[in-house]
């Protein structure tokens, strides 16, 4: 079984202005992205048990100086933190039909974009590193040299004995055709140690006619830990040559769908971090999960997550 090295964990990606609805026209500002919301969780549950960092490239402007004084106020290591003079942080509103949702962006002079430009600075961020994590989104907003010498900088990390976590979390129109979407989550696949899939990404994409077919799929290209989520069916769960489900519990009053497999993440990656098994782990992440279901916007709220009972090895 995987044993992962605490106590530096670094999450790459995107982090963006969110803008989520509060009813009556109403929106409450907030800053969220899919690897950053696995960050935030990952710190607020594992307090001072882990260093928990976010490496991206933000503005210089007066929104991005107050996502990084949020970041550090949470708990979270800003040195991983690019400021570009030049570029901002994108935006997206969330609007909801029911509990789900469907999103608007506002990204093209992100300067997440460029976060991978610099190969010195990449290089150094993931320095130290027990666990890194990243998505397909963090892979998707790249250029093509700029995402080569990320997998490069990953491949160079997992060879000084980091953990490499990867969401496939695919969304087609950040890619320019199906083919780069399958090729470089082969690619990505090769240096995965952790994969957390969502079943209805992997169908879509790789025609996968069950979770069990995505397993297989992964496990055949190297990853050694699969995890699919599967909405509100049961997960399945591959480890060591094991294979487990795990039903999913039912959530009441769910108020908001964005996040819930970023907060998954979160649980799974942070139960794994202080030694729990697999199977135990997607519980935590589920339990982590449903708060984020029953709040609005991409994070629970801290009490809510101070709530949750303490993770025991």
């Amino acid at each position: 079984m995987l044993t992962i090295r605490p106590p530096r964990v670094v999450a790459i990606g995107e982090a963006m202005v969110e803008m989520a609805p509060l009813g009556g026209g109403l929106y409450r500002r907030a800053f969220a992205g899919d690897t950053f919301n696995t960050a935030w969780h990952l710190a607020q549950r594992l307090g001072e048990s882990a260093d928990v960092g976010f490496v991206s490239r933000i503005g210089t402007d007066r929104i991005s100086e107050a996502f990084a004084a949020e970041m550090l106020a949470d708990g979270l290591d800003v040195g991983g933190l690019v400021r570009d003079a030049s570029r901002s942080m994108g935006l997206y509103l969330i609007e909801l039909d029911g509990v789900e949702r469907s999103f608007h962006y506002w990204r093209d002079n992100s300067a997440a974009r460029l976060l991978a430009d610099d190969p010195a600075v990449l290089d150094r961020a993931l320095q130290g590193a027990g666990l890194i994590h990243l998505s397909g989104i963090t892979l998707a907003i790249l250029a093509a040299q700029a995402r080569q010498r990320l997998l490069a900088a990953l491949g160079e990390a997992r060879a000084r004995g980091a953990i490499v976590s990867f969401d496939p979390n695919i969304r087609p129109r950040l890619w320019s055709h199906p083919e780069e979407i399958r090729d470089t989550v082969t690619r990505m696949l090769a240096i995965t140690d952790i994969a957390l899939p969502s079943f209805d990404d992997e169908a879509a994409h790789w025609q996968d006619a069950s979770p069990d077919a995505t397993i297989s799929r992964m496990a055949g290209a190297g990853v050694r830990e699969v995890v699919v989520k599967n909405g509100a069916a049961p997960v399945v769960v591959f480890w060591d040559g094991q294979r487990s489900q795990v039903e999913t519990p039912v959530v009441d009053r769910i108020r908001d769908t964005t996040g819930a497999g970023d907060a998954f993440n979160a649980g799974y990656l942070a139960a794994r971090l202080i030694g729990l098994a697999p199977v135990r782990a997607v519980a935590a992440g589920q339990a982590l999960s449903a708060i984020v279901l029953q709040h609005p916007g991409a994070r629970a709220p801290k009490a809510a997550i101070a709530a949750l009972p303490p993770l025991n090895p």
